[in-house]
């Protein structure tokens, strides 16, 4: 092989000469962008309704079962409750034809084995240190002790705020028969009055909101009940 043969197969390139075809991008369609947003968001809309549609109805028997137990704990020694609705206020066993159930305020009323009236329950919610919390009460309305307490829900503090359901002592505290309206003590300041309640150290705040929630509850339902409680044949 000649000294022109070996030039012309020997070739050196330089790797920045080198031409690199250009990788060419093609343009996404903003229609198409659009419409694949608004495929996956209908889809995901549809996936919460029918997750909610399954749901729901086992949240609310859940709840209602709840209820049910709480105005029993609350009301010692009642043997069946009724529900009671303000209606122009006053109490009704009934609502107005064609009304809507969830539209209408309401308490429920416990009897004992002769069909004596045990007490009232009454169901409110109220804000917290982190969240509403929505507490069962029982009242005595002949002498307006309270009978019992209990909280249906609470997303208080975890180590603190949820003392209000898990220390027994405070608990007990409101099925001791206190009077109303409630007083907040610390814990070994108290008086000696029979309405005193000890809060919780660590916990002020959180136990405070159980018994305001308990007093506004009072303040709001107790010159209802006092006006009478008519008997379960009233229209």
């Amino acid at each position: 092989m000649s000294q022109e043969d070996m030039d012309m197969d020997i070739r050196v390139e330089d790797p920045e000469q080198t031409e690199t075809p250009e990788l060419q991008e093609k343009p996404v369609s903003t229609l198409r962008l659009v419409a694949t947003l608004t495929i996956a968001g209908a889809l995901a809309g549809l996936l919460l309704v029918m997750v909610n549609q399954h749901t729901k109805p086992l949240i609310d028997a859940y709840k209602a079962e709840q209820l049910k137990i709480a105005v029993y704990e609350v009301l010692p020694g009642t043997e069946r409750y009724s529900t009671y609705y303000l209606v122009d206020e006053a109490l009704s066993i009934s609502l107005p034809e064609g009304a809507k159930e969830s539209e209408y305020k309401r308490i429920y009323v416990g009897f004992d084995t002769s069909d004596q009236i045990v007490g009232v329950a009454i169901s409110r919610g109220e804000s917290g240190y982190q969240d509403i919390v929505q507490v069962m009460f029982g009242l005595d309305p002949s002498n307006g002790q309270l009978k019992g307490m209990k909280v249906l829900e609470s997303k208080e503090t975890p180590g603190l705020g949820d003392k209000i359901f898990k220390e027994k002592w405070f608990v007990d505290q409101f099925f001791a028969n206190p009077d109303t309206p409630l007083i907040a003590v610390k814990p070994g300041a108290g008086k000696g009055q029979p309405g005193e309640i000890d809060t919780i150290t660590g916990a002020t705040i959180s136990s405070k909101v159980v018994i305001d929630i308990i007093n506004h509850g009072l303040e709001e339902w107790q010159p209802i009940i006092e006006r009478g409680i008519p008997e379960e044949s009233s229209p």
